[in-house]
């Protein structure tokens, strides 16, 4: 099914472009009511999962299991690092991991193996900054 382009879509295509990491479909629908767009929060939620099924946005489950996005750098299977607190992410390189799933797959008599890695955590600012309220 094609999607049309609207000015609703491009302005949730925008506003996602502009987040610092990932973000929720409701955190990113606030940031647009606060804007007064008129953009309600299914259609924010339909923009999303049609960035997310053509490749332009990464689509993934948070720790607390809520569908969180983020605009897409890469093209093409990618892993990241996310910081829990700011939801700063970081695409990272997994080799190992690549050829784990693969090696794994394999000696249980599975094919065409696909798998999802994404590692939670906290990043060295707010760790920092958690570290200075401590100290202060």
């Amino acid at each position: 099914m094609v999607q049309r382009n609207t000015w609703q879509r491009e302005r949730v295509r925008s506003a996602l472009a502009g987040a610092p990491g990932f973000v929720s479909a409701q955190d990113l629908h606030a940031e647009l009511r606060g804007e007064n767009t008129g953009i309600g929060l299914a259609t924010v939620y339909r923009a999303l999962a049609n960035l997310a099924a053509t490749g332009e946005a990464d689509q993934l489950q948070s720790p607390d299991g809520e569908a969180i996005y983020r605009a897409c750098a890469s093209t093409g299977h990618h892993h990241h690092l996310i910081c829990r607190v700011c939801g700063k992410a970081v695409e990272i390189q997994a080799t190992e991991v690549e050829t784990w799933a693969q090696a794994t797959a394999v000696a249980h008599g599975f094919t065409q193996a696909e798998h999802v890695v994404d590692i939670f955590g906290t990043c060295a600012d707010c760790t920092a900054a958690t570290a200075a309220r401590a100290d202060s």
